[in-house]
């Protein structure tokens, strides 16, 4: 299935995978990269010293493109980016800062670069700064969005730029993507959907519990890593959205992040004050920490899952290739089922 983002990306079909702290590691981001879509590798996990060889892993499992994504309000985010332009990795994603300057390191080499948006404005700007292409995230995402659902953000972008869109947020099978195509996008970006594949990864316990959770399990809120997101809603997630961390929290839980990432703690301090104070500082660092355990121990006790509302239409756990051969196929007959009733 061609579309101006397999054009522009060098794929076979319009299908990214989303960027997720702890699941979107090398096995997963080759995996979906050499069945035809995009893999894009997470990170935020990482230090600037651990990303070299993480590349260099996904380099060793594909030939085909994949990228990096970055949220530029996170600590290394700025080093890990200039890591990944060294390294001359075919496609960069940053989200939730300004990227001219890594768009004009990208284009230098050769390399494309997605910008991330969840609003107009930072479509129009990200446009202007030079962007190949915007993956325009809607509130029904396990991202960091905003409060616009997919839906009417997409149709509303599309009629104002001129670059190729890739519709993140509800996203899981054939027909989202006909949907989104008919929007006016150019593919779409899975995050929920391609943490249930058999190259994800995750705690096994995490998997089933994803799987019997449905599209009414989740809960939006700023308070459990300090922005604006979508979780699986749990008991941990629940008391984190109503608690209010305090000045200690705060500095042991940056101790926690630069144990995890070696990160200076001014860089933590500074980092914490661009978004909201220090008790956001402590929500990030309990959010990575919950994060880590949920993906990696299987304990939703005490950790916290980023979950999509598309949670609710998954039933089962594919290969990436099954996965994404199926969607294809998928849309491609809901396509000539809508030619079929616009004729009759």
């Amino acid at each position: 299935m061609k579309t101006r983002m397999t054009e522009l990306l060098g794929i076979r079909h319009p299908i990214m995978l989303a960027a997720m702290a702890f699941i979107s590691l090398p096995r997963l981001v080759a995996a979906v990269s050499n069945a035809g879509g995009i893999g894009m590798l997470n990170s935020v996990a990482y230090s600037p010293e651990q990303m070299k060889d993480v590349i260099k892993q996904v380099k060793s499992l594909t030939d085909k493109p994949f990228g990096i994504n970055a949220t530029l309000v996170m600590p290394n985010a700025r080093e890990n980016i200039e890591i990944a332009l060294e390294e001359k990795v075919p496609i960069i994603n940053f989200a939730l800062g300004k990227g001219d300057w890594i768009i004009q390191a990208a284009h230098g080499y050769g390399g494309k670069v997605l910008a991330t948006v969840a609003i107009e404005k930072h479509a129009r700007r990200a446009e202007a700064d030079g962007a190949d292409a915007l993956v325009v995230t809607g509130h029904e995402a396990a991202a960091h969005g905003a409060e616009v659902g997919t839906l009417v953000l997409v149709n509303a972008i599309s009629r104002q730029t001129k670059l190729p869109i890739i519709a993140a947020g509800g996203f899981c099978d054939g027909r989202g993507l006909v949907a989104a195509l008919m929007l006016g996008a150019d593919g779409i970006s899975m995050g929920t959907r391609f943490m249930l594949t058999q190259e994800c990864e995750m705690h096994e316990k995490t998997k089933e519990a994803s799987l019997k959770a449905g599209m009414e399990d989740t809960l939006c809120s700023e308070k459990i890593d300090g922005l604006p997101g979508r979780w699986l809603k749990n008991p941990a997630a629940i008391k984190r959205a109503q608690e209010r961390p305090s000045l200690f929290h705060a500095f042991s839980s940056a101790l926690r992040i630069k144990e995890m990432i070696d990160v200076p703690l001014y860089k933590l301090f500074l980092g914490g004050l661009k978004q909201r104070g220090v008790q956001d500082l402590a929500r990030q660092a309990l959010g990575l920490k919950g994060l880590q355990v949920a993906i990696e121990r299987g304990d939703l006790d005490t950790g916290v899952l980023p979950i999509g509302q598309a949670i609710g239409l998954i039933e089962d756990i594919p290969t990436c290739k099954e996965l994404i051969e199926r969607i294809v196929s998928e849309a491609q007959e809901r396509l000539e089922e809508v030619k079929k009733k616009i004729s009759a």
